[in-house]
């Protein structure tokens, strides 16, 4: 299976440069290029997003250090860049690498023979393990709480700490907001705001930059992760195309 790649940088000569290089290697496929990183943002979260997805980190409007803060989860960033003092910077960022422009095909190889090696660790220790809960430190001490994950209505973020609300009651716990999401699936889990995970089966309205789940609460919509939820969301509309058909001056 390909490695499937996309290329998000604000220079189109760049992006040509590492083009031509992911083209020459086996084993890589490009799947897509951005100038604006506000356009790549909705292609790298999901299910469908690249395996890798190298970044300029100096763009206008976003910078790459802060699209791969919002797509890290779902994608392995490279960095590209001219600067070198950005390299600590993109290494908090989670940064698989960093490829310091002008890009040699020797430098862009190594990159790809480490991110092939990773892959097949990844598979080889992928066995069919079926998990459909988590478990997390209660804030009573010694306690240990099993969770379903489809009993989950919200999770909700408070500095340190989380508070996992499920129908039957609320657990806090030592973690922060990402280190929780990154267990949870991803189909069945959204971000609708910094403070807020919601599980989808549990939506009943969305209304005025708000979400009102099964169990009453109203969750805040808002930041960068409103439209990306509004999108994921849009895919569960039904659609009526009765408009198209219907005759001229029915008057309906």
């Amino acid at each position: 299976m390909n490695i499937t790649c996309y290329i998000v940088d604000d220079e189109p000569g760049a992006i040509t440069l590492l083009s031509e290089y992911i083209e020459r290697t086996p084993g890589l496929e490009l799947v897509g290029t951005a100038l604006d990183p506000l356009v790549a943002l909705d292609r790298l979260t999901g299910a469908n997003a690249p395996d890798i997805t190298f970044v300029d980190v100096d763009m206008r409007l976003l910078s790459g250090l802060e699209l791969a803060g919002m797509v890290n989860l779902y994608t392995t960033v490279v960095f590209t860049t001219a600067f070198q003092e950005y390299a600590l910077q993109a290494y908090e960022k989670e940064a698989f690498d960093y490829l310091l422009k002008p890009i040699t095909y020797e430098r862009f190889a190594k990159c790809i023979q480490h991110a092939k090696r990773k892959k097949k660790l990844s598979v080889k220790n992928n066995y069919p393990i079926y998990k459909d809960f988590f478990t997390i430190k209660s804030e009573i001490k010694g306690r240990v709480v099993k969770v379903k994950f489809d009993e989950v209505i919200y999770i909700e973020g408070a500095v340190n700490y989380i508070m996992v609300h499920t129908a039957e009651a609320k657990h806090m716990t030592y973690l922060t907001m990402k280190e929780i999401e990154q267990h949870l699936p991803k189909p069945l889990f959204a971000r609708t705001h910094r403070s807020f995970l919601i599980n989808v089966n549990f939506v009943k309205v969305i209304e005025r930059g708000q979400v009102r789940m099964e169990n009453g609460d109203t969750l805040a919509l808002g930041g960068h992760y409103k439209q990306r939820f509004l999108d994921m969301m849009d895919e569960h509309l039904v659609r009526t195309e009765r408009s198209a058909l219907r005759p001229t001056g029915s008057g309906l």
